[in-house]
């Protein structure tokens, strides 16, 4: 620190106090009864106030700058404003002695020998408060809450804004050591540091709370010494840290001098921080820097001291002829002004100059003149030492620092040798004097600049040897070496550059310029030294051979990149120059001074703070690019480039077939296509592959240089790699004119492939007119179909030829999947596939179209009606798909459907349904059975079926009647279905037919119709069935109160058997045939009457086709004669039977064969003869004519009155009236239902 002073006046009375208007602009000083106002700047007296009348004592600015103040002999304190006018003025009862505005209300106090006095521009009044001693000075605290006074009885005394008194300091020596002056430290950030020193005596290390502290061990280690440490500290809360927001007291630190000749702090409570600094002088004033980091003290001792804001003496400001009575900083600003006894003002500015060392990445530099601060410029670590007395000199070097203070040099080593380390500890310590101008460390040696001398000293301080120069001594750098045979860099002022060696007294030139040298350094491998001269040359020379390689003009400092041999930066003129070898300087703004260069961080020192700049190493590195030197380009890559710049670096290594340099620097990138490549190259240049054209073409491709690829290709003879590379990329039209007029195959392949290209980026349409035009149908067939262009496909399909049978039959596969099938058709029939035609017209559904293929070509019959009845099926028409099956000659699946149909009818009680499937399961078992094989099983079934569906037929009537609660028959027809189905079922019950509703239905109705017998015959037999509950009641009720009806049924309701005339009990044991003659019964098909009908059977020898011939000729009878005569009264006419006469006449043929054995067992069926088939009448006939293998059968009835029709389909029978009325009904067969518009049987 050094102070150069700026301005000095000189006025003709004692300068007692001085007032810095805020801004620094204005200097007002108390002199004699005026007020003097100096412009800061020049000096210039701008103005000399009167308004007291007697010696004016103090001055105070309001910290807002509208106002200043002034107290004075004559009792009298006034008040000015910012443009030196007097606008208020009030008076105390003794003369004023200090004056001070509250920073933060800009409330005035004004202090006299007795009191003091309390002013603020809101109020009129003057508030005045009494005082035990006199006041002799005053200070605000910065928050504008307390009023310190120092008072001549040694008493400080700390009242709030109100004037009351709150806290009380009495000083040791009493009214021996008047309070002379005081001050708050304006910054509270160090009142958390004070207190950490609250304890500690004088020679103890200060620890900073805001710091992280060391190990214990190492705070032993530093007591014993005087008194420094090593704390790590954490820069990023540097500022934040300074201020403790958890304090009671947020006020500053209050510094007090007195009359004892003492220096001494105190908190706001009263309480005492550290000791008492002695000062050997009587202070008349102090005052705090504008941050509080520096405090200045003047007095008797005729000079201005800085000390720290702890109390340590930095150094003398500037010495004066008389006492300095006032003393004061410009605010933010490192200027001072001094007022003195003699009236001198005199005006300083306070130079701080750099204190630091560096060595590699490690930077040491001084901080608050008693700390050094050592910063790891890569990890950007901190570590604080406090020293506690000034610094004055900073030497670093690998594990070693060097501190020179006033009275020793103090040095340090790390605790370990991990590069990362930054915990210091004291090695050893030099207690000596020393006046140097430069000072090194090395690894057990200090070394000391004393202008033209150097001299070596072990750590212990005992010099070693000496070396004496020709000139002084302008730089000094240590160059590494071995522990104790460093090397020394010294330049000299008359141009000399040495080399020493800490072991050697013979110091090496090492060359001898002409100018002065100002800084300098080796290459880090010795060979080449740049130097920078006084002339701001940056000069390098080749050490071996002396030789001036190069000179940069601008320069004022200079560093070799300790990482590559031929890089050096320098900077000057506030830019920073990068040269690589011989290669021309690359330049960039920077302000400051290179002090360092490593890898890709250069090092530069600006103002008082030394910082790590990334500088990409890339213009250098593309100098060396443009020489095609690839490995000294990746040399200087590996310092720092830009991932852009790597790849760069890549591409020219690979043009330039340098694969080595190339793999390294896309390894860099990680890009795996080109290393790939390389790796391709290489293999392959293993297998004695030497063509550079064939390589470098590979790397043009790879690079998108295409064209140059393809003449390379070509130049090489590998014309098919060219074209290759052109239909990958799609480049079909480069690759049309690389081929020229050639092979037309050549061509159409690439046509093909350019199709397949438009294909895959999604241009379909082009793609298809190119496949057609390659005369690839097949593929223009496939895009078409499946983006659905109808249009395009019908053009494709017209154009192909028959023959062309595979792409036609994708035409149709696209049409039908399209839902074209009238386009799928015509291909089909183009190429003459009538098997897909049909399956075609299947799948469609289009039926009409398959039965008129099928009738053309019954080989495909089976493949229509097959499908045709498993969508009938599928759809619910099982009746129509059982036809369907059997049209294509599956019987079997036939047969399985009506099974099935018939089955689930029953399930579900469907039994009308249930008669019908049965019926035509029966008709189907009768078709299977014209093939001999299966004759006489089919038969079996199908009489089988034929009794199920006419049981089924009877049930349904039953079903109903029980299940509902109306029935649309009548009694007798419940009454003969009811004995019809009990006959019947003389053997097991089919499933779904209810025995216990056949019984109860039958004995319900033999009540109803007088059959009491029978009913009661019903009753006794429901008796051991198991009956449902709902009968249960209306049963047993019944079969009591039928027992009050007489034993006998009604007559009426007896069968008579038409063949013997008997008449038949209506319980008939042997079932549904005449008890006499055996002769079935044949019943009619709705109302379950016995029909008037017998059958008869052919002689043998008589065909069916000659028995109908022989009915239909119907030979001419005798005329019977009346049997019925007619007699009249007088008073009656009456009709009378001839009952002598036979009622058929004996000329019936057929009468006679109706005569039978009597009492026989055995069924006797009536067999007619030609003649008896020639008498019978056509109407009397009737005829079931059944397909083979069955036989016709024939039944004639006995009265052809009585008409009954005869279904042509299920043969069965009715009475006429009964069938015309189901009819009408149903439209169709109550039992087989086929329709009245069927004209088939």
């Amino acid at each position: 620190m050094r102070a150069v002073l700026t301005w000095r006046d000189k006025a003709e009375q004692c300068i007692y106090d001085l007032a810095f208007k805020p801004d620094g602009t204005q200097l007002i000083l108390a002199a004699g009864n005026r007020l003097l106002v100096y412009d800061t700047s020049d000096g210039t007296l701008l103005q000399s106030l009167k308004g007291h009348k007697d010696t004016v004592y103090c001055v105070a600015y309001a910290k807002d700058g509208k106002r200043f103040a002034s107290g004075a002999a004559d009792k009298s304190v006034i008040i000015w404003t910012s443009k030196l006018e007097g606008i208020l003025k009030y008076t105390h009862n003794d003369s004023i002695q200090a004056v001070s505005y509250n920073p933060a209300t800009h409330q005035l106090a004004s202090c006299s020998s007795n009191d003091f006095g309390l002013w603020s521009p809101e109020q009129k009044s003057v508030s005045k408060h009494k005082s035990s001693s006199k006041i002799i000075c005053c200070s605000w605290t910065n928050d504008g809450q307390y009023l310190a006074l120092g008072m001549f009885n040694g008493v400080i005394s700390l009242r709030n804004k109100n004037g009351d008194e709150k806290v009380k300091i009495e000083r040791p020596g009493g009214s021996l050591s008047p309070i002379w002056s005081i001050c708050w430290n304006p910054s509270s950030r160090w009142e958390s540091f004070w207190m950490n020193r609250e304890n500690e005596d004088a020679e103890e290390v200060i620890v900073n709370r805001y710091f992280q502290e060391i190990p214990s061990t190492l705070k032993s280690a530093v007591y014993s010494s005087q008194g420094s440490e090593a704390e790590e500290e954490e820069p990023e809360e540097e500022d934040d840290s300074l201020r403790d927001d958890n304090l009671e007291e947020r006020n500053d630190i209050l510094a007090v001098a007195d009359w004892g000749q003492k220096l001494s702090f105190y908190q706001l409570s009263g309480k005492q921080i550290g000791k008492d600094r002695p000062l050997n002088f009587d202070p008349c004033c102090v005052s705090y820097f504008t941050k509080g980091e520096y405090i200045l003290l003047g007095g008797s001792d005729k000079q201005v001291s800085l000390f720290t804001k702890d109390g340590v003496r930095l150094g003398t400001v500037g010495e004066q002829n008389s006492w300095v009575w006032t003393c004061k900083v410009k605010p933010d600003s490192n200027y001072v002004v001094v007022g003195c006894q003699d009236g001198t003002i005199s005006f300083y500015q306070l130079i701080f100059s750099t204190v630091h060392g560096l060595y590699k990445d490690r930077y040491a530099y001084r901080d608050s003149m008693t700390d050094v601060i050592v910063q790891h410029l890569i990890t950007e670590q901190k570590v604080r030492i406090k020293c506690k007395e000034l610094v004055k000199k900073i030497a670093i070097y690998k594990n070693r620092l060097a501190i020179q203070v006033p009275e020793k040099i103090i040095i340090y080593e790390l605790y370990s040798d991990d590069s990362s380390d930054m915990r210091y500890r004291v090695k050893e310590r030099i207690v000596k004097k020393f006046e140097c101008n430069l000072l090194v460390v090395c690894s057990d040696h200090i070394i000391l600049c004393q202008e033209k001398r150097l001299q070596c000293l072990s750590f212990s301080g005992v010099k070693e040897r000496e070396w004496q120069m020709e000139s002084l001594i302008r730089y000094i750098k240590v160059i590494g070496g071995p522990p104790g045979r460093e090397g020394l860099l010294v330049g000299l002022k008359n141009g000399q550059i040495l080399k020493i060696f800490v072991d050697n007294l013979f110091a090496i030139v090492l060359l001898k310029q002409a100018t002065a040298v100002r800084c300098l350094d080796m290459s880090a491998s010795r060979k080449k030294l740049a130097v920078v001269d006084e002339n701001d040359t940056c000069l390098v020379y080749d050490i071996h051979t002396k030789e001036l390689l190069f000179q940069e003009p601008n320069a004022n400092s200079v560093a070799w990149n300790t990482q590559c041999e031929d890089m050096l930066c320098f900077s000057g003129g506030g830019y920073l120059n990068i040269k690589a070898s011989t290669f021309p300087v690359h330049q960039q703004k920077l302000q400051g001074f290179v002090v360092g260069y490593n890898g890709s961080k250069i090092f530069c020192l600006h103002a008082f703070s030394i910082s790590a700049v990334e500088v990409p190493q890339s213009a250098p590195m593309y100098q060396y690019l443009e020489r095609k030197m690839f490995k000294e380009a990746y040399q200087i890559a590996c310092l720092g480039v830009t991932d852009t710049d790597w790849r760069e670096l890549a591409m020219e290594a690979l043009e330039g077939l340098e694969f080595e340099t190339a793999k390294k620097a896309f390894i860099r990138v990680r890009d795996l296509r080109y290393l790939e490549l390389i790796n391709s190259i290489e293999e392959r240049k293993k297998q004695g592959e030497t063509n550079n054209d064939l390589f470098l073409a590979d790397v043009f491709a790879y690079q998108g240089k295409f064209h140059e690829a393809a003449k390379l290709y070509k130049r090489s003879g590998h014309e098919n790699l060219a074209l290759d590379m052109y239909t990958d990329l799609r480049m079909f039209e480069y690759a049309k004119d690389f081929l020229g007029s050639g092979d037309p195959k050549e061509t159409k392949m690439l046509i093909t492939k350019q199709a397949d290209w438009a294909r895959n980026i999604n241009e379909p349409k082009a793609a298809v007119e190119m496949y057609i035009s390659a005369g690839e149908h097949v593929k223009a067939i496939e895009i078409s179909g499946d983006h659905g262009w109808i249009d395009m496909l019908i053009d494709i399909a017209r154009k192909l030829d028959k023959a062309e049978r595979e792409p036609l039959l994708m035409c149709a596969h696209y049409f039908k999947k399209l839902d074209n099938p009238g386009y799928a058709a015509e291909t089909y029939q183009k190429i003459g596939d009538l098997k897909s035609l049909v399956q075609l017209h299947v799948e469609t559904q289009h039926w009409d179209e398959a039965f008129a293929l099928g009738e053309k070509h019954p080989e495909f019959k089976e493949d229509i009606y097959m499908p045709y009845a498993q969508w009938l099926a599928e759809n619910d028409r099982f009746e129509e798909a059982q036809k369907a099956f059997h049209k294509a000659g599956r019987q079997g699946e036939a047969v399985r459907v009506l099974e099935q149909l018939s089955n689930n009818a029953v399930v579900e009680n469907r039994f009308n349904d249930a008669a019908y499937y049965y019926w035509m399961l029966s008709m189907q078992c009768l078709n299977i059975a014209q093939d001999p094989a299966q004759k006489g099983t089919m038969l079996t079934k199908f009489h089988h079926f034929q009794h199920l569906a006419e049981l089924y037929h009877c049930y349904h009537a039953i079903h109903r009647y029980t299940e509902e609660p109306f029935s649309s028959h009548r009694p007798e027809t419940l009454f003969n279905i009811s004995r019809f189905l009990l006959h019947s079922l003389t053997k097991d019950t089919p499933l779904g037919i209810s025995k216990v509703r056949t019984l109860f239905t039958l004995a319900k109705q033999s009540r109803t119709l007088g059959a009491y017998k029978l009913a009661r015959h019903a009753y006794d037999q429901l008796r051991g069935l198991y009956v449902p509950a709902r009968f249960q009641k209306s049963i047993e009720l019944d079969s009591l109160t039928i027992r009050s009806q007489p034993f006998h049924d009604n007559e009426e309701l007896v069968p008579l058997c038409y063949r013997c005339s008997t008449n038949n009990p209506l319980l008939n044991n042997l079932g549904n045939v005449c008890i006499n003659c055996r002769q079935p019964f044949i019943f009619s098909a709705s109302s379950y009457e016995v029909l008037h009908l017998v059958e008869f059977y052919l002689e043998e020898g008589i065909t069916d086709e000659e028995a109908v011939s022989l009915i239909d000729l119907e030979a001419p009878r005798h005329k019977r004669e009346n049997k019925w005569q007619e007699i009249t009264g007088n008073n009656s006419q009456t009709l009378r039977l001839d009952e002598t006469m036979n009622s058929m006449g004996d000329d019936d043929p057929f009468t006679a064969k109706l005569s039978f054995e009597q009492g026989g067992s055995e069924f006797v069926p009536v067999v007619v003869s030609r003649s008896v088939l020639r008498s019978m009448s056509r109407r009397e006939v009737l005829i079931k004519r059944w397909p083979p293998p069955l036989q016709w059968q024939y039944f004639r009835s006995f009265l052809p009155d009585a008409s009954i029709t005869m279904c042509p389909s299920c043969f069965q029978m009715f009475h006429s009236e009964d069938y015309e009325l189901l009819v009408l009904q149903h439209t169709h067969c109550p039992y087989c239902r086929r329709h009245i518009d069927d004209p088939s049987p």
